[in-house]
């Protein structure tokens, strides 16, 4: 059964300037979403919590809902901290992180802000992949080139959490196939999306690796009583929130009215996704969540149920 999460609005919601993450998380699990998710980016077009932190606020308020960094840009970090950050949310949690790691580099700014050449974001990302187990295992780690240093033992430890590659190239998926328990993809239709699953799983198959999940993150809006009025309202939020790439977010919207929203998260059930990531373009997000909510639970087909 595909599982369902929801983003929380940690990007200001759409430069509304509400940071409603705690609210939006107590909301979201009695909502009974699956997860909860939080972006990341150092500098972008709108203001953006830091996830790890805005996930740590989210833990305190919850008991049940998965944690997902969605997805963190680890390249632009050292990554004994990382780790230890990782390793004391989880400790906090109850071990409840769903772990999505990108490459990011599309904002070139943030990156020469960190004193991280954006060339490394691959290297850096792998090494990261390769450390991470013995460090949140207690275990000290050898940490390969740029870094060349060896980290203690870290404590506490928690558990590895499941590891999602987000991205969309053929990098990505290599990379999912060799260190990932599942691939998390953006900006994807059904037929691409099933596309690069397929070929996530014959790469894993070649590498002798268990085939690893895939899901997709998703732009939605739901409003029954005026669809045009979502469409529009959403297409001014990703104009807002991702500046000269909105045209490609816009290419992948989907918003309108609640069996029109369903029909097309159902499309990416039958694709064979695993998990749907919900990202409200609104600036409202619990009036989205609501209504996410009720759809999610009325349309079987939205979580593979009866297919």
């Amino acid at each position: 059964m595909t599982d369902v999460g929801i983003v929380l609005p940690s990007s200001g919601a759409g430069d509304s300037g509400r940071y409603g993450v705690v609210a939006a998380a107590g909301l979201a699990e009695e909502l009974a979403f699956d997860s909860i998710w939080a972006s990341d980016h150092l500098a972008f077009h709108t203001g953006m919590l830091e996830p790890v932190t805005v996930l740590a606020a989210a833990a305190a308020v919850t008991e049940r809902v998965g944690l997902g960094t969605g997805v963190l840009l680890a390249a632009l970090r050292n990554p004994a901290w990382t780790a230890k950050q990782l390793a004391s949310l989880q400790v906090l949690s109850g071990d409840r992180i769903l772990l999505g790691i990108g490459v990011g580099g599309e904002n070139p700014a943030e990156w020469a802000a960190a004193g991280v050449p954006v060339w490394q974001r691959g290297l850096r990302t792998d090494a990261l992949l390769g450390a991470l187990p013995a460090l949140l295992g207690g275990r000290p780690a050898r940490l390969p080139a740029p870094w060349e240093a060896e980290v203690p033992a870290l404590a506490p430890t928690g558990a590895m959490p499941p590891v999602w590659i987000g991205g969309r190239s053929a990098a990505a998926i290599e990379r999912a196939a060799r260190h990932g328990d599942g691939w998390l993809g953006l900006w994807f239709d059904p037929d691409r999306f099933a596309v690069r699953r397929d070929a996530l799983h014959a790469r894993a198959g070649a590498l002798g690796r268990p085939e690893p999940q895939a899901g997709v993150i998703v732009f939605v809006h739901v409003d029954d009583r005026d669809p045009e009025h979502a469409r529009a309202e959403a297409a001014r939020f990703l104009d807002v929130q991702y500046g000269g790439a909105a045209a490609g977010a816009r290419r992948h919207l989907v918003a309108g009215t609640s069996a029109e929203v369903a029909k097309a998260l159902a499309a990416f059930t039958s694709a064979g996704a695993d998990l749907l990531v919900l990202l409200p373009a609104a600036a409202d997000y619990p009036k989205q969540y609501r209504r996410l909510a009720a759809l999610v639970a009325e349309e079987p087909l939205v979580r593979g149920r009866g297919l």
